[in-house]
């Protein structure tokens, strides 16, 4: 709701709470705020326009005397009135009520608040899913860059499935892992977010059962909820999801997919066996349940290559197979795809081209001529180094300050350690404790409502320096805590 880039003025001899009430103002006489709609709370504000606290109550407090905005304790300050209703009868539509009937629900208000926290200058991004600005790979892709307009004829609409040059591209590397796809096998999506919103809807029957690990990403997003999906949670062990359960889940939940992140799983890190992965296709093909193969970070290896993927050991087509260069190249290209049976890529082909005419006809290109230079190898090449320093250095934190705070696993690869406290503590005392001091955290809960004792900590977007700094005062934080309850 905040434009984050707008702060008031403090060189300007206009007041700045003033400053601060005329923004609002103009907010909510252009419509932007809508009457009915909350505010965000004074704190929040005073943090991120970097003034008192009693600035912003001063700026409200003009307002509310206007009749624009009204507050009440423990509900927060809403919008009432605009300038256009104060001078009619008739009032505006009540854009909130159209908020609150929308089909997709809204995002958890802790996922809101690190959605919006991310981007304010000196936070410590302690939790973040990307790779840190540090791994781009500028001169890499200015070469690629230079040679596109010699060989792009036009940016018009791609095929339905995706532009033909990278999805046989995409064919050449998806062997190189054990994977035969045709490139009439391939869906070129906008990130694999995508690609789960189009299973959804295109071959999911409403109220249907998805199988899925236990935590999982997948419970921070609505994509299958929205959708009038059921999430049913399988636990986990050292070697991945355990199999034994699926068919009890199976029958009781009456499943129609199971979804699953055999390699270096989020937000645990974990690794599944390759023998795993042979029982639970095994298991999966006895029960008839097609799998979903989530395998964004099957290049992040750090020790040594993962197993083969489901996929390479799918000879019945069961397994629909996601990948992405969110993880390893730019998540701002958002280009992912779906691997499976052609059929099942055109239903969805022909789904993505209801909702969005195709992705991004320039990343395409970007991404084809990417794979065919071979600078994607090298890239992953120094990927792989520096996240080997930043785990190292995350471990090396870790070791001296949680030792007797908490339990962990190392990871093979990926961008998440999964830190279990070894004492309950309120979890979201410790993320606004965090947050005061700069530190972005990713409480467990967000990924599995019973998980009150975890934290995903990830070690791809701070800096090694950054990475120790943020642990250590992480530690003291919950040392105080403790100590005080």
């Amino acid at each position: 709701m905040i434009d984050t880039h707008w702060k008031p003025d403090k060189s300007s001899p206009v007041p700045l709470y003033i400053q601060i009430r005329e923004y609002i103002r103009e907010k909510i006489k252009n419509g932007e705020w809508p009457v009915g709609s909350k505010i965000p709370p004074q704190r929040y504000l005073a943090k991120v326009w970097k003034v008192n606290r009693s600035t912003i109550v001063a700026a409200t407090a003009d307002l509310m005397a206007e009749g624009l905005l009204e507050g009440n304790s423990g509900s927060g300050t809403r919008i009432i009135n605009n300038t256009w209703s104060l001078m009619h009868s008739t009032r505006p539509p009540d854009w909130n009520a159209y908020v609150d009937a929308g089909i997709h629900p809204p995002n958890l208000p802790t996922i809101q608040e690190i959605n919006r926290a991310e981007f304010h200058p000196h936070i410590i991004r302690l939790g973040t899913g990307e790779l840190s600005p540090d791994f781009f790979p500028r001169d890499m892709l200015k070469t690629v860059l230079s040679r596109l307009p010699d060989q792009i004829d036009s940016l018009g609409y791609e095929e339905p499935k995706g532009l033909p040059l990278l999805r046989e591209q995409l064919s050449k590397h998806l062997k190189r892992i054990g994977i035969d796809a045709s490139p009439s096998s391939i869906l070129i999506v906008s990130g694999a977010l995508q690609a789960l919103q189009l299973i959804a809807l295109g071959l999911l029957k409403r109220g249907s059962a998805i199988l899925l690990e236990k935590p999982s990403y997948l419970y921070s997003l609505h994509v299958f909820q929205s959708a009038g999906m059921r999430l049913s949670g399988l636990p986990l062990d050292q070697e991945g999801v355990q199999i034994k359960y699926i068919p009890v889940q199976k029958k009781r939940q009456n499943a129609s997919l199971l979804h699953t992140i055999p390699s270096f799983h989020n937000p645990t890190g974990i690794l599944m066996s390759e023998q795993r992965r042979r029982d639970l296709l095994r298991i999966c093909e006895q029960e008839r349940l097609p799998l979903i193969e989530d395998d964004v970070y099957r290049d992040l290896w750090l020790d040594e290559p993962p197993p083969p993927p489901l996929k390479a050991i799918d000879k019945n087509g069961l397994v629909l197979y996601l990948g992405s260069m969110s993880k390893t190249l730019s998540p701002g290209l958002r280009i992912g795809w779906v691997v499976g049976p052609e059929p099942v890529i055109e239903r969805l082909a022909d789904i993505k081209m209801q909702t969005d005419y195709g992705s991004s006809s320039l990343s395409q290109w970007v991404v084809a001529r990417w794979l065919s230079s071979g600078l994607h190898e090298q890239h992953l090449k120094r990927v792989r180094a520096e996240l080997r320093k930043r785990r190292a250095a995350a471990v090396e934190a870790l070791h001296a300050s949680f030792s007797d705070l908490a339990a962990w696993t190392v990871p093979k690869g990926g961008f998440y350690i999964w830190l279990h406290l070894l004492s309950p503590l309120p979890m979201r005392e410790v993320f606004e404790k965090a947050l005061k001091k700069d530190i972005l955290l990713n409480p467990g809960n967000m990924y599995d409502p019973g998980a009150t004792r975890n934290i995903r900590l990830s070690y791809a977007y701070a800096s090694p320096d950054q990475l120790h700094e943020a642990i250590v005062s992480l530690a003291g934080i919950i040392r105080n805590l403790s100590a005080h309850p």
